[in-house]
């Protein structure tokens, strides 16, 4: 059974967090679980203001995932100073946070940095593709880990703990909590092994994010190289069809995820989830088909669902400004979402067609950046920040852009440049729901090798958000043998990114 434990806080009775919340209901002292949350919220707000200072700010979060990492050097940590094997072939231009300079090949997006706090020191010991270190609690990460998304030493992805949390406190949305897009994270790339990151883990597959089907045509082709395979791909990333849209799936790859049109398509959405069932082995899965199917029902019942996923809907010139691109409309759909209720969306930069692809630069890293990468994103970012600020959303919704790891300082001799995998000094940005406007944090060294000032964690951007939304980042869930595990271990807030 799994319970959720908390800290060892005293409440107001004198029980601590620990020996009271237990999922399902307290049995002490008559007291339910949602009367637990409520007593908890109260806590929260007599709480002295130093030590809660914006706790539970945002109502919501836009997580962006740049999966492969973008070169810090590129983008919100230039050098222009230091030797061109580091610097490279681009520059930097002001931005409007006074004293930050970025890449010069985000002009977009630097006409907006002054609403946001730029993390320039997030640092970490594993130079690997480890999403789930930068996603979840886990404390550590492996290459096997990477590659095996049911390791049973994964902690559950961040919009899965919110979603879970939420529920146990009895919190309604009109809008799925836990969304994400564009696709099943890490299915659109060649090999048949899928990634760890964006994953309930002991939660149960039933918690695993709701994902989106893209649908729609690419219009710009590229040719992608791993070592010595090329292959030519139609990139959705560099520009797609304005008429695009994204549907709702079952599940995920792990549960023969079918898109909700489909289901549509058919005489009976009962017979398809059934004959889907019978695909499914009696294990965690099958226990958790019911609440998929509940998803699902309720999905297809949902006009608010489908008419935030429409993009359609919205201006042609707002789209534009977005970038008709496949992040760029993921980013305007995850404003939808949020907009029409939803708690917890996410966005993926992730490979497609290739694997080794995405921000992993590794070959040709100068044309990828250039054409490939950051005129979407550049976009995509800008639009997202000045809609959600116009909008008067920007205050009450988070937005966090992370990725795994940065790139190497010292450029690799191949065709194109080269930058490899560098954990040990890379940047990311937050923005909303609390945050502070226009700082920036941290600081690397001459060539943005090594952290000099403010070492930032992964597990410090997660204990951010959580505490954000309202969540104590010192909460522990405990699994069903019975061990105990912290939301982030070693996480700490960053109070002075706070507003």
């Amino acid at each position: 059974m799994l319970r959720i434990l908390g800290s060892a806080q005293k409440l107001c009775d004198g029980w601590t967090r620990r020996e009271a919340l237990r999922v399902g209901g307290l049995g002490l002292c008559g007291l339910t679980l949602p009367d637990f949350f409520r007593l908890q919220q109260t806590q929260a707000a007599t709480t002295p203001h130093q030590s809660r200072h914006g706790f539970g700010r945002a109502k919501s979060c836009i997580l962006l995932f740049l999966y492969g990492s973008p070169s810090q050097l590129e983008t919100y940590d230039p050098k222009p100073a230091a030797p061109v094997e580091v610097r490279g072939e681009l520059g930097c231009i002001p931005s409007s946070l006074p004293g930050l300079k970025v890449g010069e090949l985000l002009p977009h997006s630097s006409r907006v940095m002054h609403l946001t706090t730029v993390l320039r020191s997030v640092t970490h010991p594993y130079p690997i593709h480890g999403a789930a270190f930068a996603l979840t609690g886990v404390p550590q990460i492996d290459v096997a880990m990477e590659l095996a998304p049911r390791d049973p030493r994964h902690y559950p992805f961040i919009g899965s703990v919110v979603e879970f949390l939420d529920q146990q406190s009895g919190l309604k949305r009109p809008v799925p909590g836990n969304l994400a897009l564009p696709f099943p994270f890490s299915t659109q790339r060649s090999g048949e092994v899928h990634r760890a990151g964006p994953y309930a883990a002991f939660l149960g597959s039933a918690y695993n994010p709701i994902w989106t089907a893209f649908q729609g045509r690419a219009t710009v082709k590229t040719t992608k190289t791993l070592g010595q395979t090329k292959l030519e791909v139609a990139e959705p990333y560099m520009g797609i069809d304005p008429a695009c849209r994204f549907a709702i799936t079952t599940g995920d790859h792990d549960t023969n995820g079918i898109t909700l049109d489909r289901l549509d398509a058919r005489r009976s959405l009962m017979q398809q989830l059934d004959r889907s069932r019978r695909h499914l082995s009696r294990s965690e899965a099958d226990k958790s088909f019911d609440r998929h199917r509940a998803r699902a029902l309720d999905l297809v019942n949902s006009a608010k669902v489908r008419q935030a996923l429409d993009v359609e809907r919205e201006p042609r010139p707002l789209r534009e400004r977005y970038g008709l691109t496949l992040f760029g409309q993921s980013c305007l759909t995850a404003r939808r979402l949020i907009e029409a209720g939803s708690r917890f969306v996410s966005v993926f930069w992730d490979e497609y067609g290739l694997a080794g692809s995405a921000w992993d630069t590794h070959w040709e890293h100068y044309p990828r950046m250039k054409n490939e990468l950051c005129p979407g994103y550049d976009r995509a970012v800008a639009g997202l920040l000045t809609d959600l600020d116009e909008r008067g959303l920007l205050d009450e919704t988070l937005v966090v852009c992370v990725s795994e790891h940065g790139r190497t300082p010292l450029l690799q001799n191949v065709n194109g440049g080269g930058r490899d995998h560098w954990s040990r000094a890379y940047s990311a940005w937050l923005a909303g729901g609390g945050i502070a406007r226009g700082r920036v944090l941290g600081k690397t060294d001459r060539i943005a090798s090594d952290v000099v000032e403010r070492p930032i964690s992964p597990k410090d951007i997660l204990a951010t958000t959580y505490y954000l939304l309202g969540i104590d980042p010192e909460t522990v869930l405990q699994d069903r043998i019975g061990r105990p595990f912290h939301l982030v271990p070693g996480g700490e807030v960053l109070t002075d990114a706070l507003a």
